[in-house]
């Protein structure tokens, strides 16, 4: 086994699929990615994580902004009588808010909740900013924390007291533009997690009791992860009018009638760095999507003389500043105070995706040895050919991963005409499609026979293939049933 970050520890004591909680949370402490922190369901994001989560940010700042989207940030705190307004948004988050009802040495006059999501306070304003039609549509996106009091037990990155999401309001004249508004968003969702994170999903629409609270209609992306378990990866919600009649939030539209707006609220969280690790990883650690990784690149000096050092060092030096030049992230790990091998076992843990080993030989024969962490595979390649060959390699890394997590998805989706088939393939570890005739007893009767409950009406409608999985009356949709995170 490899060693970890920290010198004199030993790396991973458990494989994947031995023990996969075990696994998960050495994987996730071990390659430095976070630390659990003194307080109830709460981690550091260390420097490795927050790194990951900068590059998901980017990426889809980016690709929010291209439609119209700007950032902003909000109080942290939101007075109840705020998150009130909304009631059955209230009651969908009573029990997971955490309150603030004392400031320095004085009760406070009310009660002020922790963020728990922003609906209300962004409303608030929306209100006060909102005249005419002029002013629409408004699309607003912030970057930050969320606190959601967990009683269940807590998970790094997948379920936490606190966590890093980005939620994105936006309000419009139209239903249909802030219908298509939900939908543009769940698309630009679907096409990161797997262009990006090399993660196939899963998209359509939670039933009427998942969706979110205070919406029409929730729109989600469903990721498979390998104990069979469904990860919600994303979701946005379609809120109709239900918030702008609550908060008031009307304009004068271009007839000169009062109209209230119609609104949408979406967001990813740093789950998807939880998905990555359980989706990706293996008995040595991480293994990071190169469109995602911090450092794509580790440079390794192999020498066994004060002459072969420099000689060594120095190529390593000039391979780095080549791949750096040519818009790759790389690093040449000059450490003198570890060996080759301790080097390899460190950033194999880490997950970087491609290493580069120069050792004398490679030097005098211009070539230099590479090693894709994705199959374990080493090989080598002409020096002349580097840039070209680590773009190349990079891409196909990219892939192949993607295309060996979606060979996991289908070979872990089945599919039921019975709750007995359905019972015995959630046992395996399986998510399951199956027919369903729409009523909500039979979704629960299911989860409580088997764990499992309906993670999504896809989208793209299948062929009704049998009768009701639980009820036996004629079916109307095919589902997907999993048990969930």
């Amino acid at each position: 086994m490899g060693l970890t970050v920290e010198r004199g520890e030993i790396g991973l004591t458990v494989g994947k699929n031995e023990d996969f909680a075990e696994w998960y949370s050495q994987v996730v402490t071990k390659s430095g990615l976070a630390d659990y922190a003194p307080v109830h369901g709460c981690i550091v994001f260390r420097e490795l994580a927050y790194a990951v989560w900068e590059r998901i940010m980017s990426i889809l700042d980016s690709e929010f902004k291209k439609t119209g989207v700007r950032n902003v940030y909000f109080p942290l705190l939101i007075p109840e009588r705020l998150l009130r307004k909304e009631a059955e948004h209230f009651k969908g988050f009573t029990v997971e808010v955490a309150w603030v009802t004392q400031g320095g040495d004085e009760p406070l006059s009310e009660r002020l909740a922790i963020r728990p999501t922003s609906e209300t306070i962004m409303y608030e304003m929306y209100a006060k900013w909102i005249r005419s039609w002029r002013d629409l549509p408004v699309k607003l996106n912030q970057w930050c924390n969320i606190v959601r009091w967990e009683i269940k037990s807590t998970k790094p990155f997948l379920r936490n007291t606190e966590f890093l999401w980005q939620e994105g309001h936006t309000a419009h004249a139209t239903r249909e533009e802030a219908f298509q508004q939900a939908l543009e968003i769940l698309g630009i969702y679907k096409r990161f997690v797997e262009e990006y994170l090399a993660i196939p999903v899963l998209d359509g629409v939670k039933t009427e009791w998942e969706k979110f609270a205070g919406a029409e209609a929730t729109f989600t992306i469903e990721a498979l992860m390998p104990d069979g378990r469904a990860l919600q990866a994303g979701t946005s919600h379609f809120l109709g009018q239900n918030f702008s009649k609550a908060f008031e939030i009307t304009f004068l539209d271009r007839s000169g009638s009062t109209s209230y707006v119609w609104q949408t609220s979406w967001g990813v969280s740093t789950r998807l760095i939880g998905a990555v690790v359980m989706v990706h990883g293996d008995d040595k650690g991480l293994v990071l999507p190169p469109r995602i990784a911090p450092l794509q690149v580790v440079i390794i000096p192999i020498f066994y003389s004060e002459e072969e050092k420099r000689m060594v060092v120095s190529k390593c030096r000039e391979v780095e500043q080549r791949l750096l030049s040519r818009g790759f992230s790389a690093q040449a790990d000059l450490r003198e105070d570890y060996t080759p091998g301790w080097k390899y076992n460190d950033w194999e843990l880490k997950g970087v995706p491609v290493r580069i080993e120069i050792g004398p030989r490679d030097v005098r024969e211009n070539m230099l040895t590479v090693f894709r962490r994705d199959e374990f595979k080493r090989f080598r390649i002409p020096d002349g050919s580097l840039e070209e060959e680590t773009g190349r390699l990079l891409e196909d890394i990219q892939r192949n991963m993607y295309e060996k997590a979606r060979r996991m998805m289908a070979e872990k989706t089945g599919r039921a005409e019975t709750v007995s088939e359905l019972s015995e393939m959630v046992s395996r570890g399986m998510m399951v499609k199956a027919c369903w005739c729409g009523s909500r007893e039979c979704d629960e009767a299911v989860k409580s026979e088997t764990g499992a409950s309906i993670r999504l009406i896809p989208f793209k409608e299948e062929q009704v293939f049998s009768a009701c999985v639980k009820c036996g009356r004629p079916a109307s949709k095919v589902v997907y049933f999993a048990k969930s995170y």
